[in-house]
């Protein structure tokens, strides 16, 4: 069981919930400032009382996608005015597992400039609209790759002083069969190792030779994964690069984070 301060330990900001896989109202429990919660579907919204509550006690950031209906500022947009005054929101074009084909036809940057005139202190995912968050010069949400220490270091160089937010699957354990439970599949997924992998190999702790190796390589590369002191290091490193908040996403579940 970890202690109130192992998040801290671990040099986490904040932390990522994903609603279709946990109970979010357990979140109250993590020793954390801020929360963020991924958008997986009108149906895994949080009720307005449950995000009233978080934020009670933490900065709370619902992710809303500015194409779909109820989140579309330059259309739909009725199901902000439910949210809670106190709850903030991470803007992105939306993935489209979760739109429908006419959603995923709207224009992305009228749509986050609308969006940002109403919510200026929003975050902008940066997933497919690297350029169009960009030129937002809002809170940069970036998800964790290999070439993430690189940008970081080039942004920095060019002369971006906004905040950059980096977003991490997160598994406190240095377990390897532990590990490729926890993020085998998602890793596999990156375009890089689907590519080096053996085709129909396992990406679970049951993978073997040549693919356990590509995948262990590749947890280094899109995850935070280790001991608290080890996912420290890796935060710290972060930072030091340019990031100046680290969201990890519990990846075995909220139990290992829960005070």
């Amino acid at each position: 069981m970890l202690t109130t301060n192992t998040v801290a330990r671990a040099g986490l900001d904040a932390i990522a919930l994903k609603p279709a896989e946990c109970t979010v109202s357990d979140a109250a429990s993590i020793p954390v400032d801020t929360i963020a919660i991924d958008y997986e579907g009108r149906d895994h919204l949080p009720a307005a009382e449950t995000l009233r509550t978080l934020s009670s006690d933490a900065n709370v950031l619902l992710t809303t996608p500015v194409r779909a209906d109820g989140f579309d500022p330059l259309g739909d947009d009725s199901l902000v005015a439910d949210l809670p005054d106190a709850v903030g929101r991470v803007l992105v074009a939306g993935h489209p597992a979760y739109l429908t084909d006419e959603e995923r036809e709207r224009a992305v940057a009228p749509r986050l400039g609308a969006a940002l005139e109403a919510e200026p202190d929003a975050w902008v995912g940066t997933e497919s609209v690297e350029r169009i968050a960009m030129a937002t010069g809002a809170t940069q949400y970036d998800l964790l790759s290999r070439s993430t220490d690189r940008e970081l270091r080039a942004l920095r160089s060019a002369g971006f002083n906004g905040d950059i937010a980096v977003y991490a699957p997160t598994v406190l354990t240095d377990d390897e069969n532990a590990l490729l439970d926890a993020v085998g599949t998602y890793v596999a997924r990156r375009q890089p190792v689907a590519r080096a992998l053996p085709e129909d190999a396992a990406t679970d702790a049951s993978a073997t030779g040549r693919a356990r190796e590509i995948l262990l390589e590749a947890v280094a590369d899109y995850a935070l994964a280790g001991t608290a002191a080890e996912l420290r290091e890796q935060t710290d490193s972060l930072r030091a690069t340019g990031a100046t908040t680290v969201v990890g996403y519990p990846a075995q579940g909220l139990e290992p984070f829960l005070a």
